[in-house]
């Protein structure tokens, strides 16, 4: 609740952000890009933006990510392969990103969000 309403704050309707990826590098959960001679280097996260929400997001998907990588659905099964090739830590911003994704698609279209489960093997 507490997210919810902090995002709901912060964001509005999320009509100025054009995507949902612009959303999470607002919110610093993006990598920084480094190109120098046509190689471009992804970094860390940015840490830009307000902290507050960025901590919030990133705790709620430390909590979150337990549970989800028990189910049998989409989510679970991306987070799970990527747990086999990345650090934790890096598993828990990219899914505070993918969360904030779905806050902006929430707050944009004005629709409840409906968590589809459907069964990977």
């Amino acid at each position: 609740m507490i997210n919810a309403t902090a995002l709901l704050a912060a964001v509005g309707d999320g009509s100025a952000f054009a995507k949902g990826r612009d959303l999470a590098a607002w919110l610093g959960l993006t990598p920084r890009q480094h190109s120098t001679g046509g190689k471009t280097k992804l970094l860390g996260i940015s840490k830009r933006g307000n902290k507050y929400l960025r901590t919030q997001l990133i705790h709620g998907a430390r909590a979150a990510l337990v549970h989800f990588v028990k189910t049998s659905t989409g989510i679970g099964a991306w987070l799970r392969q990527l747990l086999t090739r990345a650090h934790p830590n890096v598993v828990v911003v990219a899914l505070a990103a993918k969360l904030a994704r779905i806050v902006w698609a929430v707050l944009r279209h004005g629709r409840a969000f409906e968590f589809q489960a459907h069964a990977v093997s």
